[in-house]
């Protein structure tokens, strides 16, 4: 299914073109939102867990006994402690080189800052894109329950092989508050 036919199975007809391009983007999402709200943005660690495949996501396809990291994060502005992004990863941790699996748990540098730090060629792989209600997300964006959250999930390839599942949410209402308008006034 195209971009386009995804964007329409959730109304993405009526998203503004930040999120739109939040959803589709498959670059470092972090230099996006850098990019976008001219801040820089900082990780923070809500949790980090080590179990077997066998709790991981069927789209990491990692044989069962061996390793997975679930990692929490947010994506916040530095200057404003805005969270723009909740992010939750499912990582096989064997298929990547040790110092980065070390980094993961003790840095606070984003997974896409990571790979290009590691020069890891990847490719993204859309798995799909959805809104629900923010429920217990709701306290990371300060919003109400039934606040809409945009999500998308992707599968993270090297050589064919998944590495990660990586699942993000942000708000609905996410704009840049007028700057759009106000670059296309100037044309």
């Amino acid at each position: 299914m195209s971009f386009l036919e995804q964007l329409d199975a959730i109304g993405g007809r009526s998203l503004n073109l930040l999120q739109r391009l939040l959803l589709v983007n498959d670059g470092t999402l972090t230099d996006a939102l850098e990019a976008a709200f001219l801040e820089p943005i900082k990780l923070v660690r809500l949790s980090v867990d080590v179990s077997s495949a066998d709790d991981g996501p069927v789209g990491l396809a990692q044989d069962s006994g061996l390793p997975v990291m679930r990692r929490e994060i947010l994506l916040q502005g530095a200057s404003s402690l805005r969270n723009f992004v909740f992010a939750q990863s499912w990582i096989a941790l064997n298929r990547l080189p040790a110092p980065m699996r070390s980094d993961l748990v003790e840095s606070g540098k984003p997974i896409g800052r990571l790979w290009s730090e590691y020069r890891l060629e990847t490719a993204k792989q859309v798995l799909r894109f959805w809104r629900e209600p923010a429920g217990k997300l709701s306290i990371h964006f300060g919003c109400g329950l039934d606040a809409i959250l945009l999500a998308r999930s992707y599968r993270v390839l090297q050589h064919g092989a998944p590495l990660m599942v990586i699942s993000e949410y942000f708000p609905a209402d996410l704009a840049l508050q007028g700057d759009v308008k106000r670059i296309f006034a100037r044309s």
